[in-house]
C-alpha cells in the first residue's frame, strides 16, 4: 500500500531529474560556443549535437536589441521532453 503512494512520486523525481540534466547540458553547451567563439575567430554555423541521447540545436542569431551575436542551444519537445532554449549574447 506504501508503494501505491511512493511510486508516483519517485517517477515525479526522476522526471524532474532528467529535466534538470537536460538544462545543465543545453547550458553548459551554450558556455562552451560562448568561449569558442570568443578564443576563436570562426565562423558562426548551426549545428545539432547529440549527447545522452538529446539532441541540442546550436542556433546562431543576430540579437535585435544589441547588435551581437547571440547563441541559443535548443532540445526540441517530443513524447517524454518539454521543449527547452536557453540563450547567451557574445560580448
Amino acid at each position: 500500500m506504501l508503494s501505491l503512494y511512493l511510486l508516483p512520486l519517485l517517477m515525479e523525481l526522476r522526471d524532474q531529474s532528467r529535466q534538470l540534466e537536460i538544462e545543465n547540458t543545453a547550458r553548459k553547451l551554450m558556455y562552451e560556443e560562448l568561449q569558442g567563439k570568443l578564443n576563436e575567430s570562426q565562423t558562426f554555423k548551426n549545428y545539432s549535437i547529440i549527447r545522452n541521447k538529446i539532441e541540442y540545436k546550436i542556433i546562431w542569431n543576430d540579437s535585435e536589441s544589441t547588435g551581437q551575436k547571440e547563441v541559443c542551444v535548443k532540445v526540441e519537445k517530443n513524447a517524454f521532453l518539454p521543449e527547452f532554449k536557453v540563450c547567451g549574447v557574445l560580448e
